[in-house]
């Protein structure tokens, strides 16, 4: 099964700036989080971010939150806890045109609902604590969940492949953000094919 950016949105957990300088392999995982934020864009996939007790461990680089549409502030480790479901979910969109409030209920038309975007892309740190219960969580709510391994870390190697064995056996996918952009784009001749091939390179 290959992801499609029709059907995907991205999820960048807490890239925090006094947590960042521990995290194992930080300057990789920081520019693998800003190439995925920036395909996303490039490919119209909705982005949100987290930050994590935001007061305590700071907010997450300004160039990266400028990708999301919202970062939610959260205190719990899973995101689902805090709000971050409800933003996963599509939203009904309200039929155009005429003043359909002045109409009785029964002509009223009904919201058309956006395309529903179940497979959702997530990257972040910690692995093994922020990222792998909203991951898990995300999963109880059939949701499709893969996560992005370049671009995901822990202040260990260790914690963070366990993290990866566990949500592995829990039925996520685990790729990297060349993949996410090759199976998002799925030809050469798709239309943002080169911005995207400079982004990778």
């Amino acid at each position: 099964m290959l992801l499609s950016a029709d059907e995907s949105q991205l999820v960048l957990v807490d890239y925090q700036e006094r947590l960042m300088p521990f995290i194992h392999e930080r300057e990789a995982v920081l520019l693998n989080a800003m190439r995925l934020g920036r395909v996303a864009q490039a490919l119209q996939v909705p982005t949100w971010g987290t930050e994590e007790n935001p007061e305590g461990l700071g907010p997450n680089p300004a160039q990266l939150k400028a990708l999301c549409r919202k970062t939610l502030s959260k205190m719990r480790f899973s995101a689902c806890n805090d709000g971050l479901t409800e933003l996963l979910r599509a939203p009904a969109r309200q039929p155009q045109g005429g003043n359909a409030r002045s109409l009785p209920k029964h002509l009223q038309k009904a919201p058309t609902p956006e395309p529903e975007r179940n497979s959702i892309v997530l990257a972040g740190c910690e692995t093994h604590v922020c990222l792998m219960q909203t991951a898990l969580d995300l999963l109880e709510e059939e949701f499709e969940v893969w996560v992005v391994t370049d671009a995901s870390s822990s202040r260990s190697e260790r914690n963070r492949d366990a993290a990866f064995d566990r949500l592995a056996g829990a039925g996520a996918e685990l790729l990297t953000t060349e993949m996410v952009a090759f199976e998002w784009l799925r030809t050469a001749e798709h239309p943002q094919f080169k911005e995207i091939l400079s982004l990778i390179k």
